[in-house]
């Protein structure tokens, strides 16, 4: 260049500063570069100059022009330089390609004669179709010196160079750009296949071959590097064999995979992905079509009957590629009436995301949250489910499909603009991405360079100026492109469904309640009739509560189709909004804070237990707009509120009311933690949660309802002649209880100094019983059953004794079951210091100093063996009742206490009422070897977590799985198993507890 200097005014402006204002990163290499000898003389044209800078990186614009006129021979050089100064089309497209793929450029160095095409393209059909491809290539390989691997590549990627010039350039959209690069893929399988035929022609003689385009390439929207999928479809010529035919066909496909992928001088074009045929990668490459039919007749899945949604004949026989698609497109159209259709379609989509590694989510254009699979996700369900119906709704293509479901009311005309544009924009962002090095790829760079390049090369694209921040704004657009397909992925299914009932205003969509009930069905809604008219009372009307429910209902609708029980979730939800409707805070809590709403949309479709609760005071929807979720209470912060409760009311009825009404709203909140995974990533860590904050609810509820009811006695009788104290049994005394559990219990009272003991027994007797019949008593708050039967005589003893009662009855008559019995018992509620003592009182009957004798064994043993044959209810199965079955809870605690009662003594760390406590106590002393530890420990949690499931799913307690589908789906989602494998779940229980009752058989029977 020369050294020229330019004034303005007193200002001198070196060369390098002309380039830095026209976009150059490295001025001193660029003067460098246009001083050299490949563009000497074109360095002082303005016009190159500023169509440099108009580049998306003028820096690379420049090398790959200088590497390109370095190659060219002299003519062509010379060709190259005029044409470049008075052609403004062709300067254009490029330096337009070379300011954005290197590997274009790359490619020019290695064959500068190919920069033709840009100017002879302009001569032909502007879109041009596959029969042009088809003729580029096969002269290509025919005019060729090279091998015909290396000629068919060469020649595509000069058709490649065409295309990209054509998009950069902006004179074809990005369908037109998708489309043409699908139609090139289709050609180079032609040229690939005839490349084969010509070296193998026995093969062609022997055999019909059909190559079906798939995914991208069968919806004509294939991307710039992509793998290619296709399925082979292979039939016998007249008078074949059918067996050698289809082993003729197996190598002509393996030839055309190889001339596709393998790598050579001029490197791959693309990889050919036969994996979506029958089997996948297990099954042979090349069937018959019969074969083919009899496979996705019995054996296919939902998702293949979505791949083959883009089933499309691109290369081969064609008529035998149209049989193909015509003999199973019947076959897609029916996917949707499966049993498992939303379940497969759910587990798919959890597949994608969950196969995306943390460090890429936030990159991910293609899969994750917000990106392209989002798009063509939805769009291909809503496919299936209305196209059954609907023939216009049965195109391959992303775009096109979606312009039908427009048209046909099943999406907004809206949302279907923006879901269009959104795609068209990351779409077009993955191929200049791609573009640059011409790798497979769907990740945003990191680099700044990079993404200034891909910002520039789109500013036409983005809404932002991108000339004074280019990268920033192209993030806000991105951000904002993918946050608006989130959001319409996850509404997409719903809204129009509510305008198929509601009162929406001009262009929402219209779709009619027969599909609405269709597009219910498919999602998992077991009564769409129900649900419309739940959905209808909902969001119909012009009121305020009306249009938020409008805003909330499609994501609502989603989180409920993803559950168990979508019905029942939707009915809660109604029953809920039905109560707080008018409530100011409500509906602004749902629609102002996400989190609240999805936790409710959970609690109310995982279960009857937390939505009957709630519906019982709708109220405590607020607890779910904590941040961090509903977290159970401590026993001191429950106490004191139940007691201040107590304090304020009339009367014994009241007061316990209150402390009930405080019992029941805990409960929901333990219940809401429990089933939003809020009491610990661990199962066993959760279950120990959930049975602390039970036994600190009920313990807290028995204190207060013991001082109700003492304060209503002496309101009529006078000061309380006795002091009580209330003591825990069973699995309340073991920190232990289920949502199901009874409070099992002891009463134990002691007389005040100076008062009579038949009046202090006639008064703890009046106060015990009126504790029990207020906490049982109907009302809307749940009962707390309070059972004393475990207590001296049982039934027909009496419900309270002294602590010296007590101590004479243990010492005379107590049973070898009643010291077993007692190893949970632990004081909960009333007079601490009597607690303490009857603790002293039973601790030498529980933990005896001589250990078990051999006649209390045998009788521990044959109580239990006795249980096991009388106790299970008819028809139970022995193997899944979690409480007495094999290997159950009842085989583990009675394993566990039997070693509490023979070495308790003498070992203080196994003196605790908690099993899973006591049971690693033993493996501390050397009583059981940690491995067989594990085994029982494993097993007392899954069956605990069973019940604690069946309680929240059912409503009600139960030892055994439900026997209803949708009940026990409702238990294995609890558990931690995805939708359709509730048959794992009990496949896994029953596994763990025959090895948990193989070391219960030597630990406790001594087998």
């Amino acid at each position: 260049m020369a050294v020229e200097e330019q004034r303005t005014g007193s200002r001198v402006s070196r060369p390098e500063n002309r380039l830095v204002r026209r976009g150059f990163d490295d001025p001193a290499r660029a003067v460098r570069l246009l001083e050299g000898p490949g563009l000497y003389g074109l360095a002082d044209d303005p016009l190159l100059l500023d169509a440099l800078g108009a580049t998306a990186d003028p820096d690379l614009a420049l090398l790959g022009l200088a590497r390109l006129m370095e190659a060219a021979d002299e003519t062509d050089r010379h060709t190259l330089r005029d044409t470049l100064t008075t052609s403004k089309p062709l300067r254009d497209r490029l330096l337009g390609v070379l300011g954005v793929s290197t590997a274009l450029g790359d490619h020019l160095a290695r064959h500068p004669h190919d920069w033709h095409v840009l100017v002879t393209f302009e001569l032909r059909d502007m879109h041009p179709g596959p029969e042009d491809f088809r003729r580029a290539l096969a002269e290509g390989v025919r005019g060729s010196d090279s091998g015909p691997a290396d000629a068919l590549r060469v020649a595509y990627r000069r058709c490649l160079l065409a295309i990209a010039a054509r998009d950069l350039t902006g004179t074809t959209d990005l369908a037109r750009t998708a489309a043409e690069l699908a139609d090139l893929a289709g050609a180079t399988l032609q040229t690939a296949l005839d490349l084969a035929v010509e070296a193998d022609p026995e093969a062609a003689a022997a055999c019909r071959l059909a190559v079906i385009g798939m995914g991208k390439c069968g919806g004509r929207e294939l991307n710039y590097v992509s793998d290619v999928d296709v399925i082979f479809v292979a039939e016998p010529r007249e008078g074949a064999d059918e067996q050698q035919a289809v082993k003729a066909a197996t190598r002509l496909a393996a030839a055309l995979t190889r001339l596709c992928a393998d790598t050579t001088g001029e490197g791959t074009i693309w990889p050919v992905d036969a994996n979506l045929r029958p089997e996948g990668r297990n099954g042979p490459l090349v069937r018959t079509l019969a074969s083919h039919l009899a496979y996705y007749q019995r054996w296919a899945k939902t998702w293949e009957f979505q791949a083959l949604l883009k089933a499309r004949p691109v290369a081969g026989d064609a008529d035998l590629g149209a049989e193909y698609v015509e003999t199973l497109a019947p076959l897609v159209w029916q996917a949707a009436a499966r049993d498992n259709f939303v379940t497969d379609v759910q587990q798919m989509r959890r597949r994608v995301i969950d196969s995306i590694p943390a460090t890429e989510l936030d990159r991910q254009l293609k899969l994750g949250p917000g990106g392209l699979r989002d798009v063509e996700f939805s769009v291909q369900l809503l496919q299936l489910v209305h196209g059954r119906t609907d023939p216009a709704l049965r195109s391959g293509n992303t775009l096109e499909a979606l312009a039908a479901l427009s048209r046909g009311g099943y999406v907004g005309r809206a949302d279907a603009a923006s879901l269009d544009t959104a795609y068209r924009f990351l779409r077009s962002l993955e191929h200049r991405i791609q573009l640059y090095r011409l790798r497979r790829t769907h990740l945003m760079p990191t680099d700044a360079d990079d993404q200034r390049r891909l910002a520039r090369s789109l500013s036409a694209l983005i809404n932002d100026d991108t000339r004074a921040d280019p990268v920033a704004a192209l993030r806000r657009e991105w951000k904002r492109h993918s946050v608006e397909v989130r959001r319409l992925h996850e509404k997409l299914f719903y809204r129009p469904l509510l305008d198929a009932v509601a009162e929406l205003p001009p262009g929402a969509a219209g779709l009619t309640p027969d599909a609405a009930r269709a597009r219910l069905e498919a999602l998992g809604y077991t009564d769409p009739a129900a649900a419309l008219r739940h959905i209808s009372a909902l969001a119909s009307g012009v009121s305020r509560k009306a249009a938020i429910q409008r805003t909330l209902l499609p994501v609502l609708l989603g989180w409920f189709a993803d559950s168990a029980d979508p019905d029942a979730g939707l009915l809660n939800f109604r029953q809920v909004s039905d109560a707080l409707g008018r409530t100011p805070w409500y509906l602004r809590l749902l629609r102002d804070e996400s989190a609240a709403a999805e936790q409710l949309a959970r609690v109310l479709s995982a279960g009857r237990l937390a939505p009957d609760l709630l519906l019982r005071a709708p109220e405590a929807v607020a607890m779910l707009g904590d941040p961090h979720g509903p977290e159970p209470r401590g026993r001191a912060a429950l106490q004191s509120e139940i007691l201040a409760a107590v304090g304020r009311a009339g009367s014994t009825t009241a007061a316990v009311a209150a402390a009930r009404s405080v019992r029941r709203r805990e409960l929901f909140r333990t219940a809401a933690a429990d089933v939003l995974g809020r009491l610990g990533e661990d199962p066993a860590e959760a279950l120990d949660t959930a049975g602390e904050a039970l036994t600190a609810l009920n313990a807290a509820t028995l204190q207060g309802a013991l001082r109700a009811c003492v304060a209503g006695w002496e309101a009529e009788h006078g000061d309380l002649p006795t002091r009580i104290s209330v003591i825990a049994m069973g699995r309340f005394g073991g920190h232990e209880l289920g949502y199901g559990s009874d409070a099992d219990v002891l009463f134990v009272h002691e007389p005040l100094l100076g008062s009579l003991e038949e009046e202090a027994a006639r008064a703890a007797q009046a106060v015990c019983h009126e504790l029990r019949t207020q906490l049982a008593a109907p009302s809307t708050e749940p009962p707390l059953l309070v059972d004393a039967d475990l207590r001296p005589e049982g039934r027909s003893g009496p419900l309270v004794r002294t602590l010296a009662s007590y101590a004479a009855y243990y010492r005379r008559w107590s049973h070898a079951w009643e010291s077993q019995a007692l190893l949970r018992a632990e004081p909960v509620a009333g007079d601490e210091e009597l607690g303490a003592r009857f603790r002293q009182l039973i601790d030498p009957l529980r933990y005896p100093g001589e250990g078990v004798p051999e006649r209390d064994l045998v009788e521990i043993r044959r109580i239990k063996a006795r249980i096991e044959a009388e106790r299970l209810p008819r028809g139970a199965d022995p193997t899944t009742h979690t409480k007495i079955g094999r290997g159950g809870l009842a085989d583990v605690e009675w394993t566990v206490q039997l070693l509490q009662l023979r070495h308790g003594h003498g070992l203080p760390a196994l003196r605790t009422t908690r099993t899973r406590a006591a049971l690693a106590a033993a493996v501390g002393a050397g009583l059981v070897e940690p491995e067989d530890a594990e085994v029982l420990d494993t097993a007392w949690v899954l069956a605990s977590r069973v019940r604690a499931a069946v309680m929240l799913v059912r409503g009600r307690p139960g030892d055994s799985f439900p026997g209803e589908a949708r009940e026990l789906a409702g238990v294995a989602r609890y558990l931690g198993y995805g939708a359709g494998h509730s048959g794992e779940l009990l496949d896994d229980y029953r596994r763990t507890t025959r090895r948990a009752r193989a070391v219960v058989d030597r630990l406790f029977y001594g087998l």
